[in-house]
């Protein structure tokens, strides 16, 4: 996937979009680990794009590369747990020290009582400077393009806190008596402004190690590129080479037990190839000359030399990582209601907290300063919206890397969103309901003709023939183990058929009007037969001999052996399914008999596929496309969710929303029922984001002081922020889990 990206991106971004929570990472050791020129964007504002790492400007969040890597680089976590460690081993003497006069009643001499309060203010300090040094650039960085975020509030509350605790404790005499206590002190603040910055830290690190997880599937995607290949030289010789040396054309040697280093055919060999990470299928597939195989599937038992068809990130594995990442960075329609809210969201905190301040300091209880401060701090750090950031782009990230599990892609978020709403399904016929290849059905003999000779010469004709009828009858001679003969004399007129001279016979095959031109009067029960085989979905050609009639060959394109039980269940899933194909009548008529389609037209251009999708759209009905062909591609584009067959062409899963890596329609109810999945997930994260800041912010502005008399510490605040966020990503986790 080609990426575009500026070192200035992030300076154009769109302000006003909803705040988000991340972890403080080390960008220095990320830039050292991740290869140069590396585009990194913004998990939740795919918007920010720029080469090499850094912080997103809207949200703080610290951005990630476009593509991932299969090789986990856990500095920024392991750097994230340090700064935590330190920062709590430097807090916990810092709180037993302000709380123990408070908890248990003892005092320190007066010498011993200036050491404790100097440590106090030092190593809170530290804490708080240097712990939350990350969280005060972070929110300095959001005033700039005016789109405050967790951070604004985050370093606000401890901000003000700190400094003021700074003043009281340095210069205690600027402050009149109402700012004292009982004791004639002027209370300082540096272990709830410390014991903050230790729980947003701790939050940020559960978070991060949580959403490490949300990547498993992509990884283990990754992993099953092998790192070598056995190449076999021109003069026979076979080397181990880097997989990053394979070039197309190559030849390789794959022995039992072997990932498959890259996508290529068999050219000699038989084995059953596991597909299961790629299609979700747990059944080997058997595979033998000129069968495709995809990079970092597994050779079962058999050996087999392959030619090379696609390297590095043309191969199937590497698109289906490059689109799951492209679909984990878009947003969910669902997610504008977080973006709603954000956009005022901030602003409004500041001013309950102000509010709150201002009520407390003139109706308060004494000392009314100490309270006010400590109900507008609260406020400030239990309202960070992380969980309301967090709450559709984590469940889309888990989402899409269970669906590549299940060999299902979503291209997007909002499409993850719509296949649950979906009420009809349109399908293309030829290589979506069948397998798309003509294949010899029945071969009827006439007028006594051995069935076995009269095969060998329509084989015989059909050899020179690229047709995919001609192709179908060498094939199905092939299978049969019949000798082909060598035809002379060649000739194919146009629209009838084809003629020749086989072992100085005169053999032709074709429709009824080349059997009039070579004289050959088909009887009645030979034309009510063809006509039979025609109803049933098969195109029909008759085989003549020096004049006279020998047989009649029926070919026809299979319906996929998992096509009847997947109509079924999508009927049973209250689906209606319509049939769109540009085939005949006769054969579309007898495809949807067999399958029991609710609604067939033939003979139809892309242009009417286009045009039939937009009329069901037009009836208030939400349509599904499901197709493989470039003749499928307007119709795909014109669907609410189009829906690419993996067995099809470029174009058509260019044009889709959601491919199917193994081309089973079987995987629309995997899809539909991931979507639902994940929809009622981000309903649930949604609803706990918002119902905690509607309780949070009230009770941290003292609506139960009048009642009660409980007044919410600024560190239970901060433990509350984070646990709401850590609630939302193990929320969104269970998705992994989930049945399909």
């Amino acid at each position: 996937m080609t990426t575009h990206a500026h070192h200035d991106a992030a300076a154009h971004a769109t302000p006003g979009a909803h705040a988000c929570c991340t972890q403080a990472s080390n960008a220095d050791t990320a830039a050292a680990v991740v290869p140069s020129g590396t585009v990194y964007t913004c998990p939740m504002h795919p918007q920010i794009r720029q080469i090499g790492p850094g912080h997103c400007p809207i949200c703080g969040m610290a951005l990630e590369p476009v593509l991932p890597s299969a090789d986990v680089d856990d500095s920024d976590l392991h750097a994230l747990a340090r700064r935590f460690w330190i920062s709590a081993t430097l807090t916990l003497p810092v709180f037993l020290g302000a709380m123990g006069p408070h908890v248990l009643g003892w005092h320190l001499p007066a010498p011993w009582a200036r050491f404790a309060a100097w440590t106090e203010a030092l190593l809170g300090s530290v804490v708080v400077l240097w712990g939350g040094a990350a969280f005060f650039a972070r929110g300095w960085r959001s005033l700039k393009p005016w789109s405050p975020n967790m951070y604004t509030l985050i370093a606000l509350g401890t901000g003000v806190a700190w400094l003021y605790s700074a003043v009281a404790f340095a210069a205690p005499g600027f402050f009149p008596p109402t700012f004292r206590d009982t004791h004639g002190s002027v209370a300082v603040y540096f272990e709830s402004a410390a014991v903050i910055v230790v729980l947003v830290l701790l939050g940020d690190f559960l978070e991060l190690r949580a959403r490490r997880r949300t990547g498993a599937a992509l990884r283990a995607l990754l992993g099953l590129a092998p790192k070598t290949a056995r190449r076999i030289a021109p003069d026979g010789n076979e080397h181990d080479v880097p997989l990053t040396d394979v070039r197309v054309g190559d030849v390789l040697r794959v022995r039992p037990g072997e990932k498959v280093p890259t996508d290529g055919v068999v050219l000699d060999g038989t084995s059953h190839i596991d597909e299961s990470m790629l299609t979700g299928e747990p059944m080997p597939v058997e595979k033998s000359t000129g069968d495709t195989l995809a990079g970092g599937t597994v050779n079962r038992d058999g050996a087999l030399t392959m030619r090379a068809l696609k390297v590095g990130g043309a191969t199937l594995l590497a698109q289906i990582v490059a689109l799951v990442a492209q679909a984990q960075r878009t947003k969910a329609p669902l997610q504008r209601v977080a973006d709603k809210v954000a956009a005022w969201f901030v602003p409004a905190v500041v001013l309950v907290a102000v509010v709150a301040f201002v009520a407390w300091a003139a109706f308060g209880p004494d000392p009314k300063f100490t309270h006010a401060l400590i109900a507008a701090v609260s406020v400030l750090i239990i309202a960070c919206p992380c969980a309301l950031g967090l709450a559709t782009p984590i469940s889309i990230m888990v989402a899409s890397g269970r669906g590549a599990q299940a060999g299902v892609l979503f291209r997007d978020a909002a499409a993850i969103e719509a296949l649950r709403d979906i009420d009809t399904l349109v399908v293309d016929k030829t290589g979506t309901l069948t397998e798309g290849r003509p294949a010899l059905r029945t071969l009827h003999a006439l007028g006594g003709f051995d069935e076995a000779r009269a095969l060998a010469l329509a084989a015989a004709l059909e050899r020179p023939s690229e047709h995919p009828l001609a192709r179908a009858i060498v094939a199905g001679a092939e299978e049969r183990g019949v000798a082909i003969p060598k035809a002379e004399d060649f000739a194919a007129p146009t629209g009838r058929g084809v003629r020749g001279r086989i072992d100085g016979r005169a053999v032709a095959l074709g429709n009824a009007k080349l059997m009039d031109e070579v004289g050959a009067r088909l009887d009645a029960t030979a034309r009510e037969r063809a006509d039979t085989l025609r109803g049933e979905g098969a195109t029909v050609m008759f085989l003549a001999i020096d004049g006279v009639p020998a047989a009649l060959i029926a070919v026809a394109d299979r319906i996929k052996p998992s096509t009847p039980e997947a109509i079924r269940r999508l009927h049973a899933a209250g689906l209606r399914i319509v049939m769109l194909t540009g085939d005949n009548a006769t054969t579309a008529q007898a495809v949807a008999r067999a399958l029991g389609i609710d609604e067939v037209h033939a003979d139809v251009s892309p242009v009417d596929k286009a045009n039939a999708v937009a009329r069901l759209k037009s009836e208030g009905r939400r349509v599904a496309m499901a197709g493989d062909g470039i003749n499928d591609a307007p119709a795909l584009a014109a669907a609410d969710v189009g829906i690419a067959m993996g067995s099809g062409t470029d174009v058509a899963m260019e044009s889709a929303r959601v491919t199917l890596v193994k081309g089973d329609l079987t995987a629309i109810l995997r899809a539909r029922a991931l979507s639902r999945s994940t929809v009622r997930n981000i309903h649930q994260n949604l609803f706990f984001a918002f119902v905690y800041n509607v309780i949070g912010v009230p009770i941290a502005a003292g609506a139960l002081y009048p009642a009660f008399g409980i007044v919410l510490s600024p560190m239970i605040a901060a433990l509350a922020m984070s646990l709401s966020s850590l609630s939302v990503v193990t929320n969104a986790l269970r998705l992994r889990r989930v049945r399909l």
